[in-house]
């Protein structure tokens, strides 16, 4: 292998590998593993034709992969092959996830009582402790500011009511407390994720009158700007979707109606949309609506959890350019139980991912194993 010229190496072999192969070509040799770690495995195969991510199902965490190629063909073969590949992240086996947010190649891992940052192309992983008590109706947003720090901002406070806010700074490692309270009416829901785009975090956000605003936080002023708003829409925007950390996308819904709206521009100050996606007469759980889009292939897929059959399946509802296309059982979901006896299964959680190579500073040296995929 070391004989091969760099130029093949680097530029055609390590750029086309799948990104699923990183553990093989780490293990070819100690030179394909030190490039490994200082460029991105695969690149140019990721870019084309896939989509990757991450789920949580059943507080569970799993890898994604899913191949485009050949969803236009009219092929049964195809149309057969095109599916998620679905992974449990092992590492994640005995602890709960509750939530996995994305920024900037790094993944936010919420657990009841905890943070996990995890670089999963580096195998880095580096644990939070709480300033004081998590809770579970607590809402987080990971970013950085100009300097390229991450920082992660916890929103607190009960039922619709914001008690506080808090920034962790991964720099230097420490937590502090701030008033951040917007200068304008809006609500952040407590049952509603974020996701980051090029440093800063975005929130769906309820104004005075409807769920019409989408709420933006800048990590560099740790500041709320003023309220965007979302598209003129006659349904429920569920959930948002950061598009190959490009742009974003709103998924609306209301019973047997769906559509996708994503951005043309955004900024904190300044946003504009367009209808990527629009399909009548399919219904998915009113509590799911989770879902990754590639709008260079008009693509969309929508996680979903199944009550029609017996147990409850979580689910990808796969949508070709306004059209259904299939939907795919990714497993069997499991019931939990409530304080009050409650038997409920909870809903699928994705988040997109794109690898990169930024390093995590371990605050426990000694004590931390690499956590590859």
């Amino acid at each position: 292998m070391n004989d091969l010229p760099r130029d093949l190496v680097e530029e055609e072999i390590l750029s086309r590998v799948p990104f699923t192969s990183l553990k093989a070509i780490r293990s070819t040799c100690k030179y394909w593993n030190g490039l490994s770690k200082k460029q991105i495995i695969g690149k140019k195969a990721a870019r084309k034709n896939q989509l990757m991510g991450f789920l949580t199902m059943d507080y569970s965490v799993f890898s994604m992969k899913f191949d485009l190629q050949g969803i236009h063909d009219d092929d049964d073969d195809d149309y057969n092959s095109v599916s998620p590949s679905v992974k449990q992240v092992s590492v994640f086996d005995q602890i709960k996830v509750t939530e996995i947010l994305h920024c900037d190649g790094l993944l936010l891992c919420v657990l009841e009582d905890r943070l996990l940052v995890w670089n999963p192309y580096l195998g880095q992983t580096r644990w939070i402790q709480p300033r004081e008590n998590f809770y579970v109706s607590d809402r987080y947003a990971i970013g950085y500011d100009n300097n390229r720090n991450h920082k992660i901002l916890r929103v607190f406070g009960e039922q619709e009511t914001v008690v506080g806010y808090e920034i962790y700074d991964l720099s230097s490692s420490s937590w502090s407390v701030f008033d951040v309270t917007p200068d304008w009416e809006c609500k952040i829901p407590f049952y509603q994720g974020s996701v980051s785009l090029k440093g800063h975090a975005y929130f769906l956000g309820e104004s005075r009158f409807a769920w019409d605003i989408l709420v933006s936080f800048d990590f560099t002023t740790e500041r709320f700007g003023p309220p965007l708003l979302l598209p003129s829409c006659d349904y429920f925007p569920m959930s948002l979707s950061c598009v190959r950390e490009e742009q974003l996308a709103v998924l609306y819904l209301d019973d047997l109606h769906w559509e996708i709206w994503i951005t043309n521009k955004i900024d904190p100050y300044e946003v504009s949309w367009s209808k990527l996606h629009c399909l009548n007469h399919f219904s998915i759980d009113l509590y799911s609506g989770s879902f990754l889009i590639d709008e260079e292939e008009n693509v969309a897929v929508v996680f979903d959890l199944d009550h029609l059959y017996k147990g409850a399946h979580q689910q990808a509802h796969i949508l070709v350019k306004d059209d259904y296309y299939k939907s795919v059982n990714l497993r069997e979901t499991r019931y939990f139980n409530k304080p009050c006896g409650e038997r409920v299964a909870v809903s699928p959680v994705c988040s997109s991912y794109v690898p990169s190579l930024v390093q995590l500073q371990i605050n426990q040296p000694g004590k931390e194993k690499e956590t590859h995929l």
